[in-house]
Protein backbone atom coordinates (compact mmCIF):
# COMPACT_ATOMS: atom_id res chain seq x y z
CA UNK A 1 0.00 0.00 0.00
CA UNK A 2 0.97 3.43 -0.64
CA UNK A 3 3.12 5.42 1.63
CA UNK A 4 2.98 9.05 0.41
CA UNK A 5 1.25 11.55 1.89
CA UNK A 6 -1.25 14.39 0.39
CA UNK A 7 -0.60 17.87 -0.29
CA UNK A 8 -3.18 20.37 0.72
CA UNK A 9 -3.39 21.01 -3.19
CA UNK A 10 -4.92 17.51 -3.13
CA UNK A 11 -7.72 18.19 -1.40
CA UNK A 12 -10.96 19.60 -2.84
CA UNK A 13 -12.79 22.73 -1.02
CA UNK A 14 -15.47 21.81 1.52
CA UNK A 15 -18.45 22.72 -1.12
CA UNK A 16 -20.80 24.46 1.44
CA UNK A 17 -18.46 27.32 3.35
CA UNK A 18 -21.25 29.13 4.56
CA UNK A 19 -22.63 26.71 6.62
CA UNK A 20 -19.51 27.57 8.94
CA UNK A 21 -19.50 24.10 11.51
CA UNK A 22 -16.78 26.10 13.40
CA UNK A 23 -16.06 24.93 16.92
CA UNK A 24 -13.70 27.51 18.06
CA UNK A 25 -11.58 27.83 21.62
CA UNK A 26 -14.02 25.46 24.30
CA UNK A 27 -16.84 24.92 21.39
CA UNK A 28 -15.43 22.06 20.21
CA UNK A 29 -15.33 20.65 23.70
CA UNK A 30 -18.21 21.38 24.67
CA UNK A 31 -19.93 19.83 21.40
CA UNK A 32 -17.44 16.57 21.29
CA UNK A 33 -20.34 14.42 22.45
CA UNK A 34 -22.57 15.34 20.03
CA UNK A 35 -19.97 15.52 16.99
CA UNK A 36 -18.42 11.81 18.12
CA UNK A 37 -21.83 10.04 19.34
CA UNK A 38 -21.01 8.20 15.73
CA UNK A 39 -17.67 7.02 15.97
CA UNK A 40 -17.27 7.20 19.66
CA UNK A 41 -13.63 9.20 19.65
CA UNK A 42 -12.49 10.01 23.22
CA UNK A 43 -11.90 13.85 23.31
CA UNK A 44 -7.96 14.44 23.15
CA UNK A 45 -5.77 16.22 25.06
CA UNK A 46 -3.23 17.28 22.48
CA UNK A 47 -4.31 20.80 21.43
CA UNK A 48 -3.03 20.11 17.95
CA UNK A 49 -5.20 16.92 17.91
CA UNK A 50 -8.12 19.50 19.20
CA UNK A 51 -7.25 21.42 16.30
CA UNK A 52 -7.06 19.13 13.33
CA UNK A 53 -10.60 17.99 14.91
CA UNK A 54 -11.66 21.50 14.41
CA UNK A 55 -10.45 21.54 10.80
CA UNK A 56 -12.15 18.09 9.86
CA UNK A 57 -15.76 19.33 11.42
CA UNK A 58 -15.35 22.69 9.52
CA UNK A 59 -14.57 20.49 6.13
CA UNK A 60 -11.04 21.55 5.88
CA UNK A 61 -9.82 17.79 5.17
CA UNK A 62 -6.58 18.85 4.01
CA UNK A 63 -6.04 21.12 6.77
CA UNK A 64 -7.01 18.25 9.24
CA UNK A 65 -4.55 16.05 7.76
CA UNK A 66 -1.67 18.30 7.84
CA UNK A 67 -2.11 18.82 11.68
CA UNK A 68 -2.95 15.39 12.41
CA UNK A 69 -0.03 14.26 10.91
CA UNK A 70 2.39 16.67 12.57
CA UNK A 71 0.72 15.36 15.48
CA UNK A 72 1.64 11.92 15.61
CA UNK A 73 0.06 8.66 16.65
CA UNK A 74 -2.55 11.08 18.30
CA UNK A 75 -4.06 12.08 14.94
CA UNK A 76 -4.24 9.27 13.43
CA UNK A 77 -7.34 9.24 13.90
CA UNK A 78 -8.67 12.37 12.70
CA UNK A 79 -6.30 11.65 9.32
CA UNK A 80 -8.15 8.46 8.72
CA UNK A 81 -11.38 9.54 8.83
CA UNK A 82 -10.51 13.39 6.89
CA UNK A 83 -9.26 11.39 4.12
CA UNK A 84 -11.97 8.59 3.84
CA UNK A 85 -14.94 11.34 4.01
CA UNK A 86 -12.52 13.48 1.30
CA UNK A 87 -12.13 10.71 -0.44
CA UNK A 88 -15.52 8.89 -0.65
CA UNK A 89 -17.17 12.64 -1.23
CA UNK A 90 -15.38 14.84 -2.94
CA UNK A 91 -12.87 13.44 -5.33
CA UNK A 92 -14.29 12.29 -8.64
CA UNK A 93 -10.60 10.37 -10.12
CA UNK A 94 -10.88 6.67 -8.60
CA UNK A 95 -7.01 6.43 -8.46
CA UNK A 96 -7.21 9.19 -6.69
CA UNK A 97 -9.89 7.43 -4.44
CA UNK A 98 -7.89 4.58 -3.92
CA UNK A 99 -4.80 6.11 -2.85
CA UNK A 100 -6.45 8.05 -0.26
CA UNK A 101 -8.13 4.74 1.01
CA UNK A 102 -4.84 3.23 1.07
CA UNK A 103 -2.89 5.52 2.69
CA UNK A 104 -5.65 5.39 5.73
CA UNK A 105 -5.82 1.62 5.69
CA UNK A 106 -2.30 1.81 6.01
CA UNK A 107 -1.55 4.42 9.04
CA UNK A 108 -4.79 2.61 10.83
CA UNK A 109 -2.69 -0.94 10.44
CA UNK A 110 0.47 1.11 11.98
CA UNK A 111 -1.99 2.81 14.78
CA UNK A 112 -3.11 -0.62 15.24
CA UNK A 113 -0.02 -2.26 16.45
CA UNK A 114 1.36 1.11 18.30
CA UNK A 115 -2.00 1.23 20.17
CA UNK A 116 -3.92 -2.11 19.91
CA UNK A 117 -7.01 -0.91 22.27
CA UNK A 118 -7.81 2.09 20.31
CA UNK A 119 -11.53 1.38 18.67
CA UNK A 120 -10.75 3.49 16.10
CA UNK A 121 -7.52 2.14 14.72
CA UNK A 122 -9.63 -0.61 14.29
CA UNK A 123 -12.86 0.77 12.84
CA UNK A 124 -11.20 3.46 10.37
CA UNK A 125 -8.93 0.44 9.04
CA UNK A 126 -12.25 -1.65 8.11
CA UNK A 127 -13.88 1.68 7.02
CA UNK A 128 -11.03 2.58 4.53
CA UNK A 129 -10.90 -1.01 3.31
CA UNK A 130 -14.32 -1.08 2.48
CA UNK A 131 -14.26 2.21 0.49
CA UNK A 132 -11.06 0.87 -1.26
CA UNK A 133 -13.46 -2.24 -2.08
CA UNK A 134 -16.47 -0.40 -3.44
CA UNK A 135 -13.65 1.61 -5.84
CA UNK A 136 -12.21 -1.82 -7.24
CA UNK A 137 -14.91 -3.93 -7.07
CA UNK A 138 -16.51 -6.08 -4.23
CA UNK A 139 -16.07 -9.03 -6.09
CA UNK A 140 -12.29 -8.50 -6.45
CA UNK A 141 -11.87 -7.54 -2.88
CA UNK A 142 -13.51 -10.55 -1.34
CA UNK A 143 -11.03 -12.69 -4.12
CA UNK A 144 -8.26 -10.35 -2.39
CA UNK A 145 -9.20 -11.61 1.47
CA UNK A 146 -10.17 -7.64 2.40
CA UNK A 147 -13.98 -9.14 3.67
CA UNK A 148 -12.17 -11.00 6.00
CA UNK A 149 -9.46 -8.25 7.41
CA UNK A 150 -12.89 -5.95 7.33
CA UNK A 151 -14.60 -8.50 9.61
CA UNK A 152 -11.74 -8.79 11.94
CA UNK A 153 -11.30 -5.10 12.19
CA UNK A 154 -15.02 -4.38 12.58
CA UNK A 155 -15.17 -7.55 15.32
CA UNK A 156 -11.92 -5.76 16.96
CA UNK A 157 -13.75 -2.15 16.98
CA UNK A 158 -16.70 -3.47 18.44
CA UNK A 159 -15.16 -5.41 21.22
CA UNK A 160 -13.34 -2.66 22.44
CA UNK A 161 -16.05 0.04 21.81
CA UNK A 162 -19.56 -2.01 21.97
CA UNK A 163 -21.78 1.01 21.17
CA UNK A 164 -19.59 2.64 18.12
CA UNK A 165 -22.24 3.35 15.87
CA UNK A 166 -20.35 3.90 12.65
CA UNK A 167 -18.66 0.59 13.37
CA UNK A 168 -22.05 -1.10 13.96
CA UNK A 169 -23.06 0.51 10.26
CA UNK A 170 -20.39 -0.70 8.54
CA UNK A 171 -20.83 -4.11 9.68
CA UNK A 172 -24.61 -3.65 8.47
CA UNK A 173 -23.33 -2.95 5.42
CA UNK A 174 -20.44 -5.37 5.44
CA UNK A 175 -23.45 -8.30 5.27
CA UNK A 176 -25.11 -6.74 2.90
CA UNK A 177 -22.53 -6.31 -0.18
CA UNK A 178 -21.57 -9.96 0.45
CA UNK A 179 -24.94 -11.32 0.67
CA UNK A 180 -25.41 -8.91 -2.91
CA UNK A 181 -22.53 -10.17 -4.34
CA UNK A 182 -22.68 -13.85 -3.24
CA UNK A 183 -26.02 -14.39 -2.59
CA UNK A 184 -26.96 -15.51 1.04
CA UNK A 185 -26.31 -19.03 1.02
CA UNK A 186 -22.94 -19.28 -0.16
CA UNK A 187 -22.87 -15.49 1.57
CA UNK A 188 -23.74 -17.32 4.95
CA UNK A 189 -21.54 -20.58 4.42
CA UNK A 190 -18.29 -18.54 3.54
CA UNK A 191 -18.39 -15.44 5.54
CA UNK A 192 -20.81 -15.85 8.02
CA UNK A 193 -22.76 -12.74 6.29
CA UNK A 194 -26.52 -12.91 6.92
CA UNK A 195 -29.58 -10.70 6.47
CA UNK A 196 -30.60 -10.78 10.27
CA UNK A 197 -26.69 -9.64 11.33
CA UNK A 198 -27.29 -6.59 8.66
CA UNK A 199 -30.46 -5.33 10.42
CA UNK A 200 -29.13 -5.78 14.10
CA UNK A 201 -25.87 -3.67 13.24
CA UNK A 202 -28.27 -0.82 11.58
CA UNK A 203 -31.11 -0.82 14.09
CA UNK A 204 -28.16 -0.78 16.76
CA UNK A 205 -26.48 1.99 14.95
CA UNK A 206 -30.01 3.88 14.67
CA UNK A 207 -30.90 3.78 18.87
CA UNK A 208 -27.13 5.49 19.32
CA UNK A 209 -27.32 8.31 16.74
CA UNK A 210 -31.40 8.93 15.88
CA UNK A 211 -29.77 12.01 13.98
CA UNK A 212 -28.26 10.13 11.35
CA UNK A 213 -28.62 10.46 7.96
CA UNK A 214 -25.74 7.81 6.92
CA UNK A 215 -27.19 5.18 9.15
CA UNK A 216 -30.55 5.88 7.21
CA UNK A 217 -28.83 5.64 3.68
CA UNK A 218 -26.55 2.64 4.22
CA UNK A 219 -29.27 0.66 5.85
CA UNK A 220 -31.63 1.94 2.84
CA UNK A 221 -28.61 0.55 0.21
CA UNK A 222 -28.55 -2.69 2.45
CA UNK A 223 -32.00 -3.02 2.61
CA UNK A 224 -32.06 -3.42 -1.96
CA UNK A 225 -29.50 -5.38 -1.74
CA UNK A 226 -30.34 -7.83 0.61
CA UNK A 227 -34.53 -7.75 -0.64
CA UNK A 228 -34.58 -6.15 -3.90
CA UNK A 229 -37.61 -4.35 -4.90
CA UNK A 230 -39.63 -5.88 -1.95
CA UNK A 231 -37.80 -3.02 0.45
CA UNK A 232 -37.81 -0.09 -2.21
CA UNK A 233 -40.39 1.96 -0.44
CA UNK A 234 -39.10 1.18 2.79
CA UNK A 235 -35.30 2.57 1.24
CA UNK A 236 -36.83 5.61 -0.40
CA UNK A 237 -38.23 6.36 2.91
CA UNK A 238 -35.36 6.36 4.72
CA UNK A 239 -33.67 8.44 2.65
CA UNK A 240 -36.52 10.80 2.64
CA UNK A 241 -36.02 10.59 6.42
CA UNK A 242 -32.37 11.10 5.83
CA UNK A 243 -32.56 14.41 3.68
CA UNK A 244 -34.36 16.07 6.50
CA UNK A 245 -31.60 15.16 9.47
CA UNK A 246 -29.88 18.37 10.62
CA UNK A 247 -26.06 18.16 9.92
CA UNK A 248 -23.84 19.66 12.93
CA UNK A 249 -20.57 19.23 10.78
CA UNK A 250 -18.80 19.07 7.50
CA UNK A 251 -19.21 15.09 7.40
CA UNK A 252 -23.00 15.14 7.97
CA UNK A 253 -23.58 17.89 5.71
CA UNK A 254 -21.93 15.59 2.90
CA UNK A 255 -24.07 12.78 4.02
CA UNK A 256 -27.61 14.80 3.93
CA UNK A 257 -26.96 16.74 0.80
CA UNK A 258 -25.85 13.11 -1.03
CA UNK A 259 -29.48 11.83 -0.07
CA UNK A 260 -31.57 15.11 -1.16
CA UNK A 261 -29.38 14.11 -4.52
CA UNK A 262 -30.06 10.57 -4.58
CA UNK A 263 -33.86 11.90 -4.32
CA UNK A 264 -33.65 14.37 -7.13
CA UNK A 265 -32.76 11.76 -8.95
CA UNK A 266 -34.93 9.15 -8.51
Amino acid sequence: MTTSQPKLSDFTPFPWPEAAYDYAGAGLKQHWARLHQGDAEPWPADKQVQAAWRAYHAGDFGQAVTLGLEAGDAGLNVVNKALVIHASYLLEDKYAKREAFELAASNAERLQKRQPDNANAWYFHALALGRYSQVISVSKALSLGIGDKIKTSLDKALALAPDHAEAHIAFGAWHAEIIDKLGAMIGSITYGAKKEEADRHFKAALVIIPHSAIARMEYANAMVMMHGKSKMAAAEALYGEAAECEPVDAMERLDVEAAREELEDE
